[in-house]
Order: C-alpha cells, then structure tokens, then sequence
C-alpha cells in the first residue's frame, strides 16, 4: 500500500499519523520544522502548543470535557500526551509543553510505520494526502491550495464577531426581521432606545482590548474596513456605529411599533438554528470585556457565547463550501484537510479532527464503509458545523453546547441539561465504537 503523506506535524497532522499508523497504514508525515519556523513556533517538536499550555476543561459535562473523553474512546494520542505530561491547573487539563510535545514526538519518530520527512512542502502532493498546517500554512502551500480550491474559497480573516447560542436569547425582546421586509425574516433583531445606545458606546470605547497577535509582520498590523474591529468604528464618533452595522432604518419594534434608535442584528450560523453571529460585531476587546459589554445589549443580558471575536491571522477553508464532514475534498476525493485550516479552532478541535479525517480515509483505503460521527457528539456535530455552517459567512467554531442537537425532553438547570447532552453524546459514541463497523478500522 501507497503511504499516505501527512502535511504538517501539529496536533491535527499528528493525531492524523498516529490514527492512519494504529490502522496498518503507512505514512509520510512531512514537517519543515526544525529548517524553518514560523514566526509563532519556536520548539523543534511535533505538537507545539503555541499561545497556552491549557487544554481547556476537564470535566466530561462541559464541551470541551466532553470531546476530549470522545478523543480518548477513539484513541487519541495527544490525550495520551496530555495524561502523561498534566500539571495542577484546578479543574483544567493544563501540560507542561516540552513534556507533552516530546511525548508525542518520540511516539511518531518510533512507529515503523511512519516516516519523518525534515521539509517544507509548497506543492499538494500526489496521492492521498491530509494537510493540516494550521492558521499560519506557509505562503508557498497557501497559494497552492488557493488555484485547488479557488480564492474565493480560501479566507485569510484578520478578525471574527462573536456567535451567541439561539436557546440563551431573551425572545420577549429580540425579534425576527429583515429590513423593509425584504427577504423573509432572515435576523434577529435586538433594538435600542438611545439611553440604552448611549451607555452601551460608552462603555465600549472605554473597553480593555486585547494584545495583537500577529505573527506576519509584528507591530505593522492593519485594520481594513471590512474588517474593522466594532470598537474602533464606535470611536469614530457617538453615531458611527448607528449609520453602520447598527443602523435602525426599515425596522419596527414590535414592542412599541416604532423605529428603535438603534438595532444590533445577528444572523444565522448553522442550519440547525442554534447558533447565531452578532453582525459587524468583529473585536479585538479581550473575552472578559466582550461578555460585560455585549450583555448589555438588549435581548443579550444572559446571552451564552459559544465563541467571543478574535482578531488575529487565521488562514482558513470556506469549508461548508468545499469540504464533506469527513474533511474531504469535494472536488478531489484523495485530499482531505484537518485542524484549523478546515475551521475548527482550538487545540482539542484540530486534533480531533486530525482523527476523524485519517480514520475516514483509512476505512476507505481499506475498502470498508465510511464511518460519520453522529450529530449527537460533539466531534460529530464541529464536523457537521464543518460542512453545514453558514457559506456566506463562514467563521471558525470551537467545541461548545450549542452546536449540539436539543433533547428530547426539556432540562431546566444549566448543569443538569449540560450533563443529559453528555451522557446521550457518549451514549451515541458507543454505538458506533461498540460494533463490528468500528471493529474492522482497529
């Protein structure tokens, strides 16, 4: 058999390698690392955590508890690493670094199934092949996948609004419309009157933001306009904000049959309708600020975030445009993508999608049936997230409750609702991995 080439050897290249290994198959795991570096990387081994050593929660009945207990069911090596390498951090699953990426590293360097190759790739290889090289791939392979995929398919966003979940949003106060009518009743509208517009500028002008993280030119960070973050507009004057993304006309309040002063709008996420995006809403505000002063928009005030805005270079695919949910390419069957460049975002998000894109191949290099991952957990539902987000307005997702189905029956308690999704997620999970299906990819 053909060895698979791996492009990049970060935790979603690496879980790919260790998956397509476990299963009997060869592979090419290609790293430029230690001859080049980006900016972002610094230690020579495979799996570097670049921004923290923290994993996120630990607890199963939280979602990122939750995909990393899936991670391991499935065999995961990073949780491997992670076990072998934690350090304190309370109810976190923290690492030291080195610790964990030498772990990782001395597990692909012996597998005799796997070969190291010490190089840049710029060129998609022939043959099947998995890239997964991260937000920052390496200008050369960027515009490579580029003439792949199309430019108008390929995103280098400098910044992201924050996705609310539909179920946390005060319905008495938010209401469903488009502008003069036109189009159906395709938002959700939260209206202000000017008090409340008037306190929620101030307090966004005078908001923490958050240190730039951009590794392309350090210090030389450009705003564009479309791009630009919702507290440098609201800077630009009292009213910038209310003749932007804010602006009131063509709307009625249902409540007093009135244009509001001003209107925050959200938009559609993905098609299940549980999540939605605060429109014109891109920040560079820390977390803890966007949480104080998004809540003060009306219909917001308990509003859950399954992700705050980012601002930062993030290369990555308009995946539900390209992409099936087992990462693979449409229009080229041998190619299949994992980790943040397909838009999921996170440490336990790209390794996790590193698995279920090699385990996808692998069955179907073996020629058994391909394996999907039920909506119903939660790998399963950030690979349908994958596939069936928004195309229009694509933005990269991390692992959160709301992108799960709803129970059957309704829970009242937030933890008590959190735990039902967990245990039916698990649930789902092992009927998948207890039967012959599974068996035959071990």
């Amino acid at each position: 058999m053909n060895a698979v080439k791996v492009v990049g050897a970060g935790l979603a290249g690496c879980e790919a390698a260790w998956r397509l290994a476990e299963s009997g198959i060869p592979v090419e795991l290609y790293e430029m690392k230690p001859k080049k570096y980006t900016p972002a990387h610094k230690y020579s081994g495979f799996s570097e955590l670049v921004c923290s050593n923290s994993l996120k929660a630990a607890r199963i009945e939280s979602a990122a508890g939750l995909l990393k207990e899936e991670m391991r069911r499935l065999g995961s090596l990073s949780m491997q690493a992670a076990e072998a390498s934690k350090v304190p951090a309370g109810g976190a699953l923290a690492v030291n670094r080195a610790e964990f990426s030498d772990f990782i590293t001395e597990k692909l360097r012996s597998h005799k199934l796997i070969k190291i190759i010490n190089e840049e790739v710029a060129d998609i290889p022939e043959g099947y092949v998995i890239i997964a090289t991260g937000p920052l791939t390496s200008d050369a392979l960027s515009k490579s996948i580029n003439r792949l995929v199309g430019s108008d398919y390929l995103y280098f966003h400098d910044a992201a609004a924050p996705i609310v979940i539909a179920e946390s949003l005060d319905k008495d106060v938010v209401f469903s419309a488009s502008r003069y009518e036109r189009g159906g009743e395709d938002y959700l509208n939260c209206p202000m009157q000017k008090e409340e517009y008037l306190a929620f500028y101030n307090a966004l002008i005078n908001a923490e933001t958050a240190p730039l993280h951009d590794f392309d030119e350090a210090g030389n960070y450009k705003v564009y306009e479309g791009c630009m973050p919702i507290e440098a507009l609201a800077k630009r004057g009292e009213d910038a904000m209310r003749f932007g993304p804010l602006k009131p006309v063509g709307l009625i309040d249902p409540r007093t049959q009135k244009r509001p002063y001003a209107v925050v709008q959200l938009r559609l996420e993905n098609t299940s309708g549980t999540l939605y995006n605060i429109v014109g809403f891109q920040t560079n505000l820390k977390f803890g600020e966007q949480k104080r002063v998004f809540s003060m928009i009306p219909g917001l005030e308990n509003a859950e975030f399954a992700r705050y805005g980012v601002m930062h270079r993030n290369t990555y695919l308009n995946s539900p445009e390209i992409l099936d949910r087992h990462f693979c390419l449409k229009k080229d069957p041998r190619i299949y993508f994992a980790g943040q460049i397909t838009g999921v975002e996170g440490y336990i998000e790209s390794a996790a999608s590193g698995i279920y894109a090699a385990l996808s191949l692998s069955r179907r290099l073996k020629g058994l049936p391909e394996i999907t991952l039920p909506k119903e957990t939660m790998l399963g539902a950030l690979a349908a997230y994958v596939e069936e987000g928004s195309k229009s307005s694509f933005q990269p997702m991390g692992s959160n409750m709301g992108i799960l189905p709803e129970l059957s029956e309704k829970i009242r308690g937030k933890q008590e609702k959190y735990s039902a999704l967990s245990k039916r997620s698990l649930e789902k999970l092992e009927d998948v991995l207890g039967g012959k299906y599974y068996e035959d990819n071990r």
